[in-house]
């Protein structure tokens, strides 16, 4: 190991109740990569915390090496009191740091250092912390979860980043593939201690499972009530590992069988007919298109959606993955094109925002409707408190509200509560979310079990991988492209990964033409009009509560069998909801446009 320059011994730290941190230690040395893994809750941020400097341990040392300079990314970057993120940023700088770099950084992550902090989104947020922390080039960095809310060709280009610094890293994060190609070291806080692994990530958990498996054993041969008290998570970890090794296999034997039904659908698709669907087909889409203004998001696309699919759709963030989501599952029509529906489609869809969830309702009430204490899965019904163990919820968090609950346990209901209803169509917007790793593997074993259709949106490799029968991804210019396979088998067949959306594409030859002169009127442009000021001042809200009025409306379409039940309910859903997106779309471009006024006259 290098000679260190950052050292954790010792460490006690206890909030209320039980030690969450009993002794644990951390070292880094010189240039060394360590992932910090462990589950949610265990205490790895507040050992980062420590780390850092900004959370005092009960009891225990941190040495630093003289002179050794430590950054650290939070969770939830703080921007207030800055007026613009390059203001921000540059505030991170030491007095012998580049400058530059500060813009550069801001520029390379798609920023201009002009936006007002309180107008980012958790995507430009997460991108501007990004650059504080490493435009100084520190001894030392600390990155508490650095892939949230990063599309895929961002999360690449962090990996050569931090890959090309000669920086000590400590990285915690849900991202498997990220950390297995950055990771040298592995560092694994369970039960407020440590264990330290001298390799990486890729390596974790078999050692990890070869430990639990050897306490178990010793428990047994100790006392086995003592088994009984242990926690029952930490001794399934090996049951589902050799389980979900089984289901791999059987995911590559899905893969193959798919690829060979796509050449032979592409061999007789000359004879096809419009006759009904069979009901081993779900979704059919027949040369689609949506356009919003003058960007096509989706252009002459087709496809075939067959039962037991399992489909990922991948691209760079405001490439279209959720328009064309929408579009197969109906919540949007396409401008031209035909898409057909299987009629006996149970959809239920889990998005990434969490918002459905009421923080007051508890956490029984969730799973039961509020009505006793079963829950009905699978037409069986099965007591709450066992249905909450295989989602790793203790029985005594039965009657905890939901506003209590971290991002990782909401995620987890959000999931028990999708799973427990009838469906046969399966819908996960960036399922992955707030998720460790033993979450993670657990998810997987429910979509490995789920015998319907599944389609996914994610920018984690290494679970589309684990998952997806064939992915669909982005192209330029609005064109999406089947690939049989997971994300690997993608990059092998197209040469590359995600690439970043072309933000400032070909303009028509219209628009070209008129140029010259609108930018000459901007710049003789001396303060915003009334109409632009009003837009910025007035539009965030109107956003807002649009994006909230929609979330509320696929929540309504979540209801169990409702086209079925009420269909005129169900058509009627969708109509306002087309209605809505359409009207958020043209107020974001609205917006845009007054932001960009603005931006000129700041030039």
């Amino acid at each position: 190991m290098a000679a260190p320059i950052l050292t954790l011994r010792d460490i006690h730290l206890t909030f209320g109740g039980d030690p969450l941190l009993d002794g644990a230690e951390l070292t880094v040395g010189e240039g060394e990569r360590v992932c910090l893994v462990g589950r949610n809750g265990s205490g790895k941020s507040t050992l980062l915390k420590i780390a850092a400097g900004l959370v005092e341990p009960d009891r225990g040392d941190r040495d630093i090496r003289q002179g050794t300079s430590i950054r650290y990314l939070p969770q939830e970057p703080d921007l207030s009191g800055f007026a613009t993120t390059l203001d921000y940023v540059e505030a991170g700088l030491g007095t012998l740091d580049d400058p530059y770099r500060a813009r550069y950084l801001l520029n390379t992550l798609g920023m201009t250092g002009e936006e007002d902090p309180a107008r980012l989104s958790g995507g430009e947020t997460r991108r501007c912390a990004l650059a504080r922390v490493l435009a100084p080039s520190p001894d030392v960095l600390l990155l508490d979860e650095p892939t949230n809310h990063l599309d895929l060709p961002l999360i690449e280009w962090l990996e050569k980043e931090l890959s090309s610094l000669r920086t000590a890293l400590v990285i915690i994060s849900h991202d498997r593939r990220f950390m297995s190609n950055l990771g040298r070291a592995t560092v694994w806080l369970d039960r407020g201690t440590t264990r330290r692994l001298e390799k990486g990530f890729a390596s974790f958990e078999e050692w990890r499972d070869e430990i639990l498996t050897e306490e178990e054993t010793a428990a047994h041969k100790l006392d086995r009530k003592i088994v009984r008290e242990l926690d029952w998570l930490r001794y399934g970890v090996s049951g589902r590992r050799k389980r979900n090794v089984r289901r791999l296999g059987q995911l590559h034997s899905m893969r193959q069988d798919r690829r060979e039904t796509r050449r032979a659908t592409g061999q007789v698709q000359m004879t096809l007919t419009d006759a009904d669907m069979s009901a081993k087909q779900v979704i059919e889409a027949k040369h689609i298109a949506k356009t919003y203004g003058t960007r096509e998001i989706v252009k002459d696309f087709t496809v075939r959606i067959l039962r037991g699919d399992r489909i990922g759709l991948v691209g760079a963030n405001g490439t279209g993955k959720t328009t064309l989501l929408n579009m197969l599952t109906g919540v949007l029509e396409p401008d031209t094109g035909t898409i057909k529906r299987a009629d006996a489609i149970q959809m239920v869809t889990l998005d990434q925002t969490r918002e459905s969830l009421d923080p007051n309702t508890s956490v029984q009430d969730v799973l039961t409707g509020g009505h006793g204490d079963q829950v009905m899965v699978g037409g069986v019904p099965r007591h709450v408190t066992g249905y909450m163990k295989d989602f790793l919820f203790a029985p005594g968090q039965a009657r905890t509200n939901v506003g209590v609950l971290s991002g990782g346990e909401r995620a987890r209901l959000m999931l028990a509560r999708a799973l427990a209803r009838p469906s046969n169509l399966l819908v996960l917007d960036e399922p992955t979310n707030d998720l460790d790793l033993e979450t993670l593997d657990l998810l997987q074993e429910m979509l490995g079990d789920y015998p319907g259709t599944v389609l996914l949106v994610s920018h984690d490799r290494d679970f589309l991988d684990r998952v997806v029968t064939s992915v669909i991804a982005s192209e330029e210019e609005g064109q999406w492209t089947t690939y049989a396979g997971g994300y690997t088998d993608m990059v092998n067949q197209r040469g590359h990964g995600v690439q970043a959306r072309t933000v400032d594409g070909p303009a028509p030859k219209a628009k070209a033409e008129k140029a010259p002169s609108a930018m000459v009127a901007a710049q003789a442009k001396k303060k915003l009009s009334f109409k632009e000021q009003h837009a910025l001042d007035t539009l965030p809200t109107k956003i807002a509560k649009l994006e909230a009025d929609i979330a509320k409306l696929k929540v309504d379409l979540e209801v169990p069998n409702l086209f079925g039940s009420n269909p005129q309910r169900f058509n009627d859903i969708l109509s306002k909801l087309e209605k809505l997106q359409a009207e958020l779309t043209a107020t974001e471009e609205t917006w845009l446009a007054a932001a960009m006024a603005q931006e000129e006259l700041g030039k």
